[in-house]
């Protein structure tokens, strides 16, 4: 780049704090064009920015021990996998935003990676919002503008399997249902849990091949029954209906499909609940127990030390408790009691859980400084 370019001076240092999220019912589903019940915790990516007058950005990530230099002028019209930096700044562009002005950027948090609570989203969310604060010019800079730029950066440029609950969640922050079919919308839910424990297994969660190959799985289940019922949509199919659609199937797509039907009626289930003024933490704890036994016993998306960690805590008086994140590892979210808080999570710990605390309903996406 040309040493005499123009700076744009703007403000000198800049803070963003995003949120890790929990899906609570409804995993497996937006990638289907069905509805979610997602939350933000308190578990934060911090991104502290502040101008450095070159012609590049110099990126610190010590959570991961990494550091990159990326020059402004940088195209990236090949990405690497999962390069989620240059991805963001190739959606800046094609949305008309000039990139035109160096930082040191230094990022680090406290979310728990690769562990199914989303700390690349949560990053991505950062990156985005640090990227449209700085560089978007007249776009309005939304929850929902940030959490579509993230969704475009994160999953359209990567071609991956994910959809948009990560993106949306962290960005908007609360508890939160979301639409994600054609008719996509993001509604808050006003709902704080009394006590949510997050256990973390210290096993890695295993998200493209996994996502990767129960999306294309349903699909094809569905598919199959387009072929004899043309008009077919799954977000309109009942469990009273589930027999007769499974039949059309193949054996090995049918745990798939059933699974893709009966979580949708949980989660539908779990929104009526929780438009109440009182939801009732048993009923919601019932259907967090369902929605698991599905991911476990159709998806089957757990691992015996998951298992063995639930196990524990409902044996020690959780509401309900549950896999978080697409599966394979990551961690395990219980909705339980103030008064049982500490059994579960000794209960945890007890049981192999590499680290197990409270966490509350966190705010979205933040400009903190």
């Amino acid at each position: 780049m040309d040493e005499g370019f123009v700076l744009v001076v703007r403000k000198q240092k800049i803070k963003i704090s995003s949120p890790a999220r929990v899906c609570l019912f409804g995993d497996h589903q937006d990638y289907l064009g069905l509805p979610v019940i997602a939350c933000a915790i308190n578990r934060w990516i911090n991104l502290e920015a502040v101008v450095n007058h070159k012609d590049h950005f110099r990126i610190s990530l010590p959570d991961i021990q990494q550091e990159r230099v990326i020059l402004l002028d940088q195209l990236f019209e090949k990405l690497a996998p999962q390069d989620h930096l240059a991805s963001s700044l190739r959606v800046m562009r094609r949305h008309g935003h000039t990139i035109d002005q160096g930082f040191d950027v230094h990022v680090k948090g406290n979310i728990p990676i690769n562990a199914g609570v989303s700390s690349s989203s949560a990053l991505v969310v950062s990156w985005i919002h640090f990227l449209m604060h700085v560089f978007g010019g007249e776009v309005k800079v939304t929850a929902q503008s940030i959490a579509q730029y993230a969704y475009e950066a994160e999953v359209l440029e990567h071609d991956s399997p994910g959809g948009k609950m990560d993106q949306f969640t962290i960005a908007s922050g609360g508890t939160v249902y979301i639409k994600t079919g054609d008719s996509f919308s993001v509604t808050p839910i006003h709902w704080d849990p009394p006590c949510m424990i997050l256990a973390e297994s210290g096993i890695a969660k295993q998200t493209i091949g996994v996502l990767g190959d129960l999306r294309t799985r349903a699909n094809k289940a569905i598919e199959e029954i387009k072929t004899q019922i043309p008009e077919f949509k799954i977000e309109n199919a009942t469990l009273k209906d589930l027999n007769g659609l499974i039949e059309l199937v193949a054996i090995d797509l049918a745990p798939i499909f059933e699974a893709a039907v009966r979580n949708h009626h949980i989660t539908l289930a779990a929104y009526k609940e929780l438009q109440k003024v009182a939801p009732n933490m048993s009923t919601l704890g019932t259907l967090l127990n369902e929605h698991h036994a599905i991911l476990k016993n159709k998806l089957k998306i757990t691992l015996p030390l998951i298992d063995k960690l639930i196990d524990g805590s409902l044996r020690s008086g959780a509401y309900g408790a549950k896999i978080v994140g697409s599966g394979g590892g990551g961690c395990v979210v219980a909705l339980c009691s103030e008064e049982n808080k500490d059994r579960i999570i000794k209960s945890f710990t007890d049981n192999g859980a590499k680290a197990a605390y409270e966490v509350r309903v966190a705010a979205g996406t933040k400009l903190t400084e």
